[in-house]
C-alpha cells in the first residue's frame, strides 16, 4: 500500500474480475475505492472457492483496502442514491450496462465534469467474458502438443482470466488518464473499455495480427516450446521439469556452459552449417534438434545439479510448481516483500496478503488492508458523501433501501 492517490475517492459498481480489479489497484495506491453493491451483495459476492462459512476468497482478495456500501439497487430511492453518490463523488468504474440507471448522461446529468469508465464486453454492446473474447482471439487454437492434427485438435484454455485482468490495469489507466485530463481542461469524460477490444488489441500489439496476414495461414501449435526464439520444458534425471529460455547472447552462451554441451553444440552447428550464437532464428528454426540434444543432457543430472549450474551461469530457468507448491514456497511468497501479514479478513482465514505490485525503494510501504464486509461503510459513506443525517439513514435502513454490516 502506497498513498500516491490519497485524496481520491472513486465509487466501483462492479461484479466478477476485470472492474473489481480496476478498483483494487487504484487502492492499492492509496484511493478511497468505494463498492457499491446491491445488498444481498452483486453478482460475484458468492463466487467460487467459498471457505467452510460461505466467504468467497475470490471476493475478498478483489476488494482488498475497499469500502463497502450495500443498497437495494432493485428499488428507484436506491438506484437514485448510488447515481447521486458518484456524481458527488465525480468518478466511477463500473461494468453495468450503458443503457441502465448508471449511463454517463445520468451522471454527467448532476456532475457536468463527470469521468466514468466503463467496462463492457464487446465494442457493440455485446456480451462477453474472458472465456469467450480469448476464443474469439484464436489463441486457445494455438496451445497444445505440436503432433496434434490442426483439422482435429480442440482447443486448450487458459486458466487464468488474463484478459479480465489485463482490462482491469487497462481502466485503472485509462481513469486516471481522463482525471488528468479533467485536471487540465476542466472536462468529464466517459471512458468505455472493452474486454474484447483489449484481447484484439493486444493481439494486434504483440505483433500476432500482422503476422497471420502476412504468412496468410495459422501459427503451428508449438507444445511447451517458446515461439520464435529457444525455450522449451525439459526433465531432470530425478524426474522434476523446468523451463529454460535464451532470448540473448548471454543467456544462450549460460545454458550451453550449464548444460555441458558445448562439444555437441559446435558438431551439430558443423552438420547444419550454422551458428546457433548468431540468434533467435537459427536456433529456433532447428529447435527440434536442440530440444533432443538438451533433453539427453538434462536426463544426465538431477534437478538440484543443474539449478546450480544454471544459476551459476546466470541462466533463466525455473522449475514447475503445481500452484499448491508455489503458495508455500519461500522464495514466491513467505520472504517475498510483495506479502503482507494477512489482516483481519471477513473470511476469519489467515494467509498472506498482496502489497502494490509496484515496489518504490524509496517509500515506506503499508501493510495490506483487508477486505470490507458487505455493507460495512454504508453509515459511514451516506453521511459523509451525502451529508445525511443518522436520522435520515435510519429511516432508510428501515425501509430495506440501505443494508448495513454483514458481519
Amino acid at each position: 500500500m502506497y498513498q500516491l492517490l490519497s485524496g481520491l475517492s472513486i465509487i466501483e459498481v462492479s461484479s466478477f474480475v476485470a472492474s473489481p480489479t480496476a478498483g483494487l489497484y487504484c487502492a492499492q495506491m492509496g484511493a478511497e475505492v468505494i463498492r457499491v453493491d446491491h445488498k444481498a451483495g452483486g453478482l460475484d459476492y458468492n463466487r467460487y472457492m467459498l471457505t467452510s462459512e460461505g466467504r468467497s476468497l475470490s471476493w475478498e482478495n478483489l476488494n482488498r483496502a475497499k469500502k463497502s456500501v450495500a443498497l437495494d439497487l432493485q428499488s428507484g430511492e436506491g438506484r437514485e442514491l448510488l447515481v447521486e453518490l458518484a456524481a458527488k463523488t465525480g468518478q466511477c468504474i463500473t461494468n453495468l450496462p450503458e443503457k441502465s440507471f448508471m449511463s454517463h448522461g445520468a451522471l454527467a446529468a448532476r456532475r457536468q465534469d463527470m469521468v466514468s469508465v466503463r467496462i463492457m464486453g464487446w465494442h457493440d454492446g455485446r456480451q462477453a467474458m474472458d472465456f469467450t473474447v480469448n476464443a474469439a482471439s484464436g489463441y486457445p487454437l494455438m496451445c497444445g502438443p505440436e503432433e496434434w492434427d490442426p483439422a482435429t485438435a480442440p482447443p486448450v484454455n487458459q486458466v487464468l482470466p488474463a484478459w479480465d485482468f489485463i482490462t482491469g490495469a487497462y481502466s485503472a489507466f485509462a481513469l486516471l488518464a481522463a482525471l488528468r485530463h479533467r485536471d487540465a481542461t476542466g472536462e468529464g469524460s466517459e471512458v468505455r473499455v472493452a474486454l474484447g477490444d483489449v484481447a484484439i488489441g493486444t493481439m494486434a500489439n504483440s505483433g500476432s495480427l500482422a503476422e497471420m496476414l502476412y504468412r496468410g495461414s495459422d501459427r503451428p501449435r508449438l507444445g511447451n516450446a517458446i515461439w520464435g526464439a529457444f525455450g522449451r520444458d525439459f526433465r531432470s534425471r530425478d524426474g522434476q521439469r523446468f523451463m529454460v529460455a535464451a532470448l540473448t547472447p548471454k543467456q544462450w552462451s549460460g545454458l550451453v556452459a550449464a548444460f555441458g554441451v558445448a562439444g555437441e553444440i559446435a558438431a551439430l552447428e558443423a552438420e547444419l552449417g550454422v551458428r546457433f550464437a548468431d540468434g533467435d532464428t537459427p536456433r529456433f528454426v532447428h529447435r527440434h534438434r536442440l530440444f533432443d540434444l538438451f533433453q539427453a543432457a538434462s536426463e544426465r543430472h538431477d534437478y538440484a545439479d543443474l539449478a546450480e549450474r544454471l544459476a551459476g551461469q546466470g541462466c533463466t530457468f525455473e522449475r514447475y510448481r503445481t500452484m499448491h507448491e508455489a503458495a508455500n514456497d519461500p522464495v514466491l511468497v513467505a520472504n517475498n516483500p510483495l506479502f503482507g501479514p494477512s489482516p483481519a479478513n471477513p473470511s476469519g482465514f489467515e494467509y498472506p496478503a498482496t502489497r502494490s505490485f509496484a515496489h518504490m525503494p524509496e517509500k515506506q510501504v503499508g501493510d495490506p488492508k483487508p477486505a470490507p464486509y458487505l455493507g460495512q461503510h454504508s453509515e459511514e459513506v451516506l453521511a459523509e458523501r451525502l451529508g445525511l443525517s443518522s436520522g435520515e439513514i435510519g429511516r432508510l435502513i428501515d425501509a430495506g433501501t440501505v443494508a448495513t454490516s454483514d458481519a
